[in-house]
């Protein structure tokens, strides 16, 4: 069963990295077909800057909740390493419920954000279910799909403080706990030839 939720966290992890990558590959492209339209066809298209800007926006989100789980959030890492090992796994667990809080709240009103939002954006074109199946419906795709993000986010962000949590804590328990800050590579300190 363990060996599972490993699996399903690794799966997880590796599907948002992808997601980050794609959107970053997106951006990319976009903001150079943006470029090269604007000047040197003196035609830039009206939804190119939207959609740079929608890819980044999705791809902070999707990166937040990885940071979350990989502990590579802000923290105060250096005073991890002056702590005793079990003050310093108090002190990061509480960090750790702090954004698993602040997940809830992008959740909350994420949800209030989407179910509330007013507006179109008129260059837009995008597909909506209708009749049970994808309806393409010509400009005006509505604000709310872009905010969507934060809601997802916030979920995200709560799987991953709560994984980071109990991986800790079984960490802890083994003997195997160390703080966040330690690096993951190791350094190769044989002498040269």
């Amino acid at each position: 069963m363990f060996n599972f939720v490993v699996w399903i966290d690794k799966l997880v992890k590796k599907t948002l990295t992808a997601f980050c990558g794609i959107f970053l590959l997106m951006m990319v492209i976009f903001a150079v077909y943006n470029i090269v339209m604007r000047y040197v066809f003196e035609n830039p298209p009206v939804w190119g800057d939207l959609l740079t800007v929608l890819s980044n926006i999705w791809l902070v989100f999707i990166a937040l909740a990885l940071t979350v789980r990989d502990r590579d959030h802000i923290a105060l890492d250096l005073i991890y390493s002056w702590l005793p090992v079990k003050f310093a796994f108090l002190v990061q667990q509480f960090w750790t419920l702090v954004i698993f809080c602040l997940g809830v709240v992008m959740i909350i009103y994420g949800i209030e954000a989407v179910n509330t939002m007013g507006g179109k954006y008129w260059e837009m074109w995008h597909f909506e279910w209708e009749d049970g199946w994808f309806a393409f419906k010509p400009n005006y795709m509505p604000k709310k799909y872009a905010i969507a993000i934060v809601p997802i986010s916030g979920v995200l962000v709560c799987v991953g403080a709560i994984a980071s949590i109990i991986e800790d804590s079984f960490k802890l328990k083994l003997g195997t706990y160390s703080q966040a800050s330690e690096v993951d590579f190791e350094i190769d300190a044989s002498p040269e030839k």
